[in-house]
């Protein structure tokens, strides 16, 4: 469901406000990253800030306009003159539409900053009216029959409000720059569109003309670049891969254009950098990089979804970067900023958040993205578990907050483009994911993920994440997104163990950090070690809380780890040895659900004798009634995959049916 929200902030205020959030985000990040490259610290916030800039502005916008609903936008053709010595566009945007129903107008996002001077429809000049509410409204001279395409021509002029960042202008070596960032509601700043999560535009065409000396970047495959009288120069850009209008974007300068490819069967690499880049050896080699981060990531995450046209980097004047789509904007070379922005191109470009509150499918995929390139390319095992020490860190240096954002949430961009919950936290969650499912199985749900029809080069949002998680892998991850995703907080375990002979008991507790969740139910990673030096990984299944459970480990055991990778997040856990625990500390648990999860039978403990039982929906509807007989199993191959309670004598515990 699209959500509308109005952001309703007195700017001053606001920009104060900004100043003080950065400053404290900075020292936030110098603990996160601790021991890390300096470059990434300076990546991330400029990548934080990119993030919330164009957000900062936009106090009365809305995830929806409704006005927009009852047409399809399927191609735009931009042909504009632009002067990058000058801050203002001028020209005509032409779009085909579908309406969903017969209409006699139709609105388009446009700012009433810039000038509209002439709508054209069918050859001939129709009224319009540009509003208040930054939109365009065009009266046909007839109504416009539904489902059948057709075509209008905006024509306009003038100079983008600065105070909105969109359109941002500088210098570089003495050189101008006209640079533009839509996220996440920048587009209406400098062409008519729409904007709305809910509609992809089909196809898009850049004709720019510009002063000969400047090359053009932008979205999509090159078509051609034409001389004109006067020094002049078109260049013509096309993308043919369905574009949110928030990822459309122009960078135009004297660039040093680079044409390479990359990939297997390669591809275009285009890059678009400053004279003075192309000849900094160290940038050079980071862009070159790219090609490993490409390479490692079509293996895990698929083929690059824009195989057809290419994949590059375009240098401008803001921090941190932009994932624009085919062309991320560059602000600096970093690797973990390379990565971030190339892990979007799948997560955010090809599946696009469908709303704002889910704008961790953007970036929590991204920030993995920059833990996948520190684990495979860019760190030592010890660096690599300093990261993660330093993620958990930062994740648990507070309480409270969900990565999912909840409505309250969004009037503060702050809390939208939060670091430790939708980028920090958001990319944990996926590595929690990574451990419980395993490496292979987990990124082939990825790969299924962006490629089902429904989802691909669409919007989507959390849930359809989780159904596709379902489809791939036969698990209902519900009870865990609403731990992890919806609620808040973390763990704290409490863990005794002591070796019996072949076996170890381990005896498990838990607290929480916030109440919106009163228990995480986990696979817990147990490292033992033996006095010989012998090892055995463990993946204890936490259900409830006091929990026992035995495990056989043959030889002498030393010591046990918990959390040895830093595979979920948790914080002040402790792990001693208690000589008091024996067998019979487990057959004397009050109540046990065994195997959870369980695929065929399920067998009950401290029961002992018959009693009626019921299995309900995690919905709450009625599945099953039946008695149950001590030391019989219960059946339950014919339940479907997923999460189950099971109720026996007023008690209650949840099952995975696998």
């Amino acid at each position: 469901m699209i959500r509308r929200f109005f952001l309703y902030l007195n700017l001053t205020i606001f920009l104060n406000m900004r100043k003080f959030y950065l400053l404290m985000l900075g020292l936030l990040l110098s603990q996160q990253y601790n021991g890390q490259k300096q470059d990434q610290n300076i990546d991330r916030k400029g990548l934080i800030k990119k993030e919330m800039k164009s957000f900062t502005n936009r106090m009365t916008a809305s995830n929806v306009n409704p006005n927009t609903l009852n047409y399809d936008l399927q191609y735009q053709r931009m042909d504009l003159t632009i002067d990058p010595a000058f801050n203002s566009v001028s020209g005509s945007v032409t779009s085909h539409f579908k309406p969903s129903q017969a209409m006699g107008s139709i609105y388009f996002d446009l700012t009433n900053v810039l000038t509209v001077s002439q709508v054209q429809y069918h050859g001939t000049s129709i009224p319009f009216q540009q509003l208040a509410t930054k939109e365009v409204k065009i009266d046909f001279p007839a109504s416009v029959p539904a489902n059948v395409l057709d075509s209008l021509t905006i024509q306009y002029s003038g100079t983008p409000d600065p105070v909105y960042s969109t359109v941002m202008t500088g210098s570089q070596g003495g050189n101008p720059i006209f640079s533009t960032l839509n996220e996440p509601y920048g587009a209406q700043d400098w062409f008519p569109t729409k904007q709305s999560l809910n509609d992809k535009i089909e196809r898009f065409d850049f004709k720019i003309t510009t002063p000969s000396q400047y090359n053009v970047a932008a979205n999509g495959k090159m078509m051609s670049e034409t001389s004109l009288p006067n020094g002049k120069k078109l260049t013509f850009w096309r993308t043919m891969y369905a574009t949110p209008a928030y990822l459309i974007a122009l960078g135009i300068t004297n660039y040093t254009k680079l044409n390479d490819t990359m990939g297997n069967p390669p591809f275009p690499f285009v890059n678009y950098v400053y004279p003075s880049t192309s000849l900094n050896s160290g940038s050079m080699a980071n862009i070159q990089w790219t090609k490993q981060i490409m390479d490692a990531y079509e293996n895990y995450f698929g083929p690059y979804p824009f195989r057809n046209e290419k994949y590059g980097h375009m240098e401008y004047i803001n921090g941190g970067g932009m994932e624009h789509q085919t062309m991320s904007s560059m602000g600096s070379w970093g690797k973990s900023l390379i990565a971030h922005e190339l892990a979007h191109q799948w997560f955010g470009d090809k599946v696009t958040c469908g709303t704002w509150n889910d704008i961790w499918l953007n970036e929590g995929f991204a920030t993995f993205g920059e833990h996948f390139a520190n684990e495979k390319l860019l760190m030592s095992n010890q660096d690599f578990m300093n990261f993660l020490s330093g993620q958990i860190n930062y994740i648990t240096s507070s309480t409270g907050g969900s990565v999912y954002v909840p409505d309250s949430g969004l009037s503060s961009i702050g809390r939208i483009f939060d670091s430790r919950l939708t980028y920090s936290k958001g990319g944990y969650v996926l590595r929690m994911l990574k451990w419980m499912l395993g490496d292979a199985s987990f990124y082939q749900a990825l790969k299924d993920y962006h490629a089902r029809p429904a989802l691909a080069y669409n919007y989507v949002v959390t849930s359809d994440f989780k159904v596709s998680l379902l489809q791939s892998t036969g698990k209902d991850f519900t009870e865990f997104f609403n731990d992890w995703i919806y609620g808040q907080g973390y763990p704290t375990y409490t863990i005794k163990w002591r070796q019996s002979g072949n076996q170890v008991i381990f005896n498990i507790n838990q607290t929480q950090s916030h109440s919106s969740v009163n228990f995480f139910e986990m696979l817990l990673p147990v490292k033992v070690t033996g006095t010989g030096g012998q090892t055995a990984y463990l993946a204890l299944n936490n259900t409830s809380n006091n929990q026992y459970i035995t495990e056989a480990v043959s030889f002498p055991v030393a010591s046990v780890q918990f959390n040895y990778e830093y595979q979920i997040v948790e914080k002040n856990s402790t792990v001693s040895q208690d000589n008091t625990l024996s067998v019979s500390s487990v057959d004397k648990e009050d109540f046990g659900l065994y195997p959870n999860p369980a695929k065929n039978e399920l067998y009950i403990k401290g029961i002992n004798k018959a009693a009626e039982f019921s299995i309900h929906a995690i919905d709450g509807k009625l599945i099953r009634k039946d008695i149950y007989q001590p030391g019989k199993s219960i059946g339950i191959s014919a339940l479907i995959p997923g999460t189950y309670i099971f109720t026996v004598n007023d008690k209650n515990i949840k099952f995975i049916k696998h």
